[in-house]
């Protein structure tokens, strides 16, 4: 998975082939396609790593007992936003869903995680909401798409700059914006 991931790091999704992934990690292409039948199947591979990272490193944040709603989606988002920049080719692969709707598991799993993420939010914003830190004016559901919509946007003009921008900082900088429209302060 790591050799994988490497390679699309340097030289994108489309240069990940079975062919160069067993050149990367010294295999012959028979002894690679043992382990995996195709790309996607490495793709998928990949996705489902990349998802249960995901699941596990969110699940572990420490957060602080005096912690508001809005401390936490900051240190959710933080760890999402670091990862992506120390593992730039993640977004290349989760940001390939078009190149992926001829293959249902994959559009499938990108879809798995792109729902843990809205969940991850929502749970956040609707215990917000409950307890007070943010506004009711707006259902859970429309405010978790807001957020990751626009931290979604904040990861694609980072992705399409080539990666020169701050991607945690900018995105920080979405996200606190966001918050100052929803908390209760």
């Amino acid at each position: 998975m790591e050799a994988a991931t490497n390679r699309i790091s340097k030289f994108g999704i489309q240069n990940l082939t079975i062919k160069t992934l067993a050149e990367d990690i010294g295999l012959s292409e028979p002894a690679l396609y043992r382990h995996f039948k195709s790309k996607n199947e490495i793709l998928l591979n990949l996705l489902e790593y990349f998802q249960t990272e995901m699941k596990s490193r969110i699940q572990s944040i420490p957060f602080e007992p005096s912690a508001t709603e809005g401390d936490k989606l900051r240190k959710i988002f933080h760890s999402q936003l670091q990862t992506f920049s120390d593992k730039p080719a993640i977004v290349s692969v989760i940001f390939a869903e078009s190149i992926f709707h001829y293959d249902d598991r994959l559009s499938k799993k990108v879809s798995e995680i792109i729902n843990m993420m809205q969940e991850f939010v929502n749970a956040n914003v609707d215990t917000g909401q409950k307890n007070g830190t943010y506004k009711k004016l707006i259902g859970a559901s429309t405010i978790t798409t807001i957020i990751v919509g626009a931290m979604r946007m904040a990861v694609l003009k980072w992705k399409l700059s080539g990666h020169k921008s701050n991607l945690v900082k900018d995105g920080k900088t979405v996200l606190n914006g966001i918050l100052k429209m929803i908390e209760n302060k």
